[in-house]
């Protein structure tokens, strides 16, 4: 039954790249800053997880990954192992938000508050943010979006939350004001912990797809190119010197 169901994890939207293994009430979990190189240590962590909770791959029930928003290239490699692993097992994957993850961990060391913001550093001059609920599934109140600094402020005050969680606090210091009344939990972060502890709840509750089905979630759109929107820009650029010839060639006597 996917209420005692062993879920596989992995996160990969930030420098640190971490791996759990849920098996009943047992956590097993592996984190390591890695950089850039998560497609290099992913794999071996997954091993050294599996070896700690003494399960293989076959006993794992659902893949679950951080789906971001997060780095573009962390959440491929995240959503590219777990569709990977599931297909050659004939699983299931599940997508959990890592907001809705660092929002769990947030709503998990307080007991005071209802309503989370939950915002992270996006670079750009800009943050992730979405808000949470207090409720067995951490609900979404709003969904994930890409804010300006200062728009977060104003997000927190109409929406009247009770705490404010993520490194936006601290990338973004100089925007927040001291008399929000709200709670400030700067240094929260998503993990594959919580990802899996989540996973298995929407699994209980038929939240999980094929792994040809599974996709992360952006955020910010069209920051990077597809290598095939990168050959027609090269092709575009290539033909433009053909055409000015072409050009100043029929303006000639």
């Amino acid at each position: 039954m996917p209420s005692q169901s062993i879920v596989l994890a992995i996160d990969a939207a930030t420098e640190a790249c971490s791996v759990a293994v849920l098996s009943g009430d047992r956590l097993t979990e592996i984190v390591e800053v890695v950089g850039h190189r998560h497609s290099e240590r992913v794999l071996p962590m997954i091993d050294t997880a599996l070896e700690k909770a003494e399960l293989s791959l076959d006993d794992i029930d659902f893949f679950a990954f951080g789906a971001g928003p997060g780095s573009f290239t962390g959440l491929r490699i995240a959503c590219g192992v777990a569709q990977g692993l599931a297909y050659g097992k004939r699983k299931r994957v599940v997508a959990v938000g890592n907001l809705r993850a660092l929002a769990a961990c947030a709503f998990s060391m307080t007991g005071d508050g209802d309503l989370l913001l939950a915002a992270i550093d996006a670079r750009m001059n800009e943050a992730y943010c979405a808000i949470y609920r207090r409720d067995e599934h951490v609900s979404e109140a709003r969904a994930s979006a890409l804010e300006q600094p200062q728009a977060l402020v104003q997000l927190g005050l109409a929406e009247k939350v009770d705490i404010v969680a993520g490194n936006a606090l601290a990338a973004f210091s100089g925007v927040w004001p001291n008399d929000t009344g709200w709670a400030e939990m700067p240094d929260i972060t998503s993990s594959a912990a919580w990802i899996a502890r989540l996973a298995r709840l929407d699994a209980t509750h038929g939240r999980s797809v094929a792994p040809e089905h599974a996709a992360p979630l952006y955020v910010r759109d069209h920051v990077a190119l597809t290598i095939e929107e990168r050959r027609q820009a090269a092709s575009a650029s290539a033909a433009r010197p053909s055409e000015r010839d072409a050009s100043l060639a029929q303006e000639q006597p």
